[in-house]
């Protein structure tokens, strides 16, 4: 199998994969599984900030949620620290589960490795196309889940969870959060969560 070849089957099987995804969301009347929209918006994301962005980074975009639904967050206690436990589990079970995925397509161990690096974050605020994952994360969160977020969260707390999503982002990251729509009630949160700066 060419590069091509591998790199397109690694992405069906990724897709195939989330499209199992029981939970749907509905957009302009068409129901989608919510992991498979999720890496797709994901990967938009990932190629608006990096046009170039390497094979490594385009994999680790698609797979960064890769059957997400498989260990719900109601299957740890529901506190904080079942919540950091829950995260740390599905970072693991992320990269593995595309690990078995690329080796079954015919990637070598090397470009693997660095996915892994990748999905799991491990190089944040080192590696440049780390921090392409997180802004890509991060403008997803804020682009199409920020509605459901503010109406189940109090203020104060969601002014918080705004403070430290913009901290994770870079600048041309943060200068493509203030471009999106927002809603009159979004928009004066993010106004409290900036404090008048845009740094």
């Amino acid at each position: 199998m060419n590069d091509d070849a591998r790199f397109t089957e690694a992405i069906r099987r990724f897709d195939e994969e989330n499209a199992r995804d029981p939970n749907l969301v509905v957009v302009d009347g068409v129901p989608h599984p919510h992991e498979l929209l999720y890496a797709q918006r994901l990967t938009d994301w990932a190629l608006r900030l990096c046009p170039e962005a390497s094979e490594p980074l385009r994999l680790a975009a698609r797979c960064q949620h890769l059957c997400r639904w498989q260990i719900p967050r109601n299957s740890y206690e529901m506190t904080r620290a079942g919540y950091l436990r829950w995260r740390n589990d599905l970072k693991t079970f992320h990269s593995r589960k595309a690990a078995e995925i690329l080796r079954e397509v015919g990637y070598p161990e090397e470009i693997i490795a660095r996915v892994q690096e990748l999905n799991l974050k491990r190089n944040l605020g080192r590696d440049p196309e780390c921090q392409v994952l997180e802004d890509a994360l991060c403008l997803v969160t804020l682009q199409y889940q920020l509605s459901d977020l503010t109406a189940k969260t109090e203020p104060d707390k969601m002014v918080g969870i705004l403070q430290k999503t913009w901290k994770k982002m870079s600048p041309a990251a943060r200068n493509h959060a203030l471009a999106l729509p927002y809603s009159r009630s979004e928009r004066e949160l993010i106004e409290r969560a900036l404090g008048g700066t845009r740094g």
